[in-house]
């Protein structure tokens, strides 16, 4: 469909929609329990902050374009009755409704709807309540994980939580699509760590584990967000680390044996130690080359270890000796400091951690993922295959990463929560098509570009079905059968679709 024509349908849609939207407010004034307050955090396209508040969180620039549906009405919530009110509302008068938490949705899926919508941004619900005698806390879904990870830190520098390493992640949409970080080998996903859950329903109920049951509350962690109501806080079980976390980072060129490296990583990360996080980030690169000239690849292995130096160095020595890491090329900090090193934070102070409006170094402004699970190694000419293809003008911005899985992931039940990919995963891949937002306009070739890799990928990864992370949306994957529900509640995990 033409930019131009898609105008015209959402504009028709959109004229629909006005007396819906007008009774919609009048709904919302009616059904608070303050209509005074409420009117403080409803902003429609006439109000003055209504892009600044829509684009605030938007962390895929692929969505800011003219032609992306934007919401008839967007709502802050400050409190639970507000939310009761919108679900109320929006079911009254047929509006969608899109839950954001941190904007991170990566088909912007929290902000973006083809029908006429409104947006619960949770932005004000962000508090945190650490528990340290129990090692237990609450966290709003507004909040972010940095906000999460500085209170933590505040309070213990031997208490963490198994999340995700970019802060700016929103709390709500990491824990209900799994969530995985430097500490998932030892301590299992973001989602394998909640304990209970205060929910609001379709039909308005403010419920917690007891009072919704323990299906709904299996439902809503790992998932994905949006399916089963809203969620407005969790609690969670912080888990012990030790005072001193050892990192390392090195990188390999094609010219420096790469080809080979890779393909022995896919061997020995899965078996590492739970201690062990490690993640193989794969680019092309000019300056690595031997000459400075020509691009090659280049493999960036990185490691986070819960332990000290004198502890993983014979660990690597012996599990890894080809990569050739030597004393010098690890460092000790705390497992805080770990999350800046892991996230290319290196030289900021925690206080990085409260920027909400921090651009990750980590992504490009506009990009479109996709995700696999590799279940054998994959052999050395398909790396080939895959280096010629980040060779291609596209591929000059991508990144592809590999995770490791194996340590308590293959312990925990694939029916534990409704995230299943467990036991008998080496590792998962993230491939990240980037662009800057100016190239908007020529967008398709890097999708293109993406399709034609992960086509490429197919033989080397999981099959019947070919799975992906949840929390990697991809739209895409909806083309792939003609009984799209089946095909993406297998991919996904069964409760990841309703």
């Amino acid at each position: 469909m033409s930019p131009f024509l898609f105008v015209i349908l959402f504009s028709l849609l959109w004229v629909t929609s006005a007396h819906a939207n007008d009774s919609f407010l009048d709904c919302l004034s009616l059904h608070s329990n303050d209509s005074s307050s409420i009117s403080k955090v409803i902003f429609t396209q006439n109000n003055s902050s209504y892009s600044s508040v829509l684009e605030s969180t938007i962390r895929n620039f692929r969505f800011t374009t003219p032609f992306t549906p934007k919401p008839l009405v967007i709502v802050t919530p400050l409190h639970v009755s507000h939310i009761q009110a919108t679900i109320y509302c929006s079911r009254k008068h047929g509006l969608q409704i899109r839950t954001r938490s941190g904007g991170h949705d990566y088909e912007g899926l929290s902000y973006v709807s083809q029908v006429p919508f409104v947006i619960v941004d949770m932005v004000n619900l962000q508090s945190v309540d650490i528990d340290v005698e129990n090692k237990v806390a609450w966290v709003q879904s507004g909040a972010v994980l940095g906000e999460l990870y500085y209170n933590i830190a505040n309070r213990s520098n031997t208490l963490a939580f198994p999340a995700g390493i970019c802060h700016t992640v929103g709390i709500g949409g990491q824990l209900s699509g799994g969530g995985y970080g430097l500490l998932f080998r030892k301590h299992g996903l973001a989602t394998d760590n909640v304990i209970d859950a205060q929910l609001v329903d379709v039909n308005g109920r403010v419920l917690d584990r007891n009072s919704m049951g323990e299906d709904l509350f299996w439902a809503i962690r790992g998932g994905g967000g949006g399916s089963f109501g809203i969620v407005v806080a969790w609690k969670i079980q912080l888990v012990s680390v030790p005072s001193t976390v050892t990192v390392s980072t090195i990188n390999k060129n094609l010219e420096q044996n790469a080809t080979e490296l890779v393909h022995r990583w896919q061997s020995v990360a899965p078996k590492l130690p739970n201690e062990f996080f490690s993640i193989l980030v794969l680019t092309r690169d000019v300056n690595s080359s031997e000459d400075g000239k020509r691009s090659t690849i280049l493999a960036t292995f990185r490691f986070s270890f819960l332990g000290s130096i004198d502890e993983v160095v014979p660990l690597m020595q012996e599990k890894f000796p080809e990569l050739g890491l030597v004393r010098e090329d690890y460092i000790e900090m705390s497992w805080i400091e770990s999350i800046l090193y892991m996230g290319n934070l290196p030289n900021q102070t925690l206080n990085i951690l409260l920027d909400r409006t921090f651009q990750s170094p980590l992504i490009t402004p506009s990009f479109k993922p996709k995700s696999d699970y590799v279940r054998k190694p994959i052999p050395k000419i398909g790396f080939h295959g895959l280096w010629s293809r980040l060779f291609e003008d596209e591929g000059a911005t991508a990144t592809i990463n590999f995770i490791a899985y194996g340590g308590i992931m293959d312990e925990i039940s694939a029916t534990a929560t409704p995230f299943p990919h467990r036991a008998g995963n080496l590792y998962k891949i993230l491939y990240n098509a980037g662009w800057q937002e100016e190239e908007n306009v020529i967008s398709e070739k890097y999708i293109s570009w993406s399709r034609r890799l992960y086509s490429y990928m197919g033989p080397f990864v999981s099959k019947s079905p070919r799975q992906a992370y949840i929390n990697y949306r991809d739209l895409a994957m909806e083309l792939i059968t003609k009984d799209t529900q089946v095909s993406l509640k297998q991919a996904y995990g069964d409760a990841s679709i309703s």
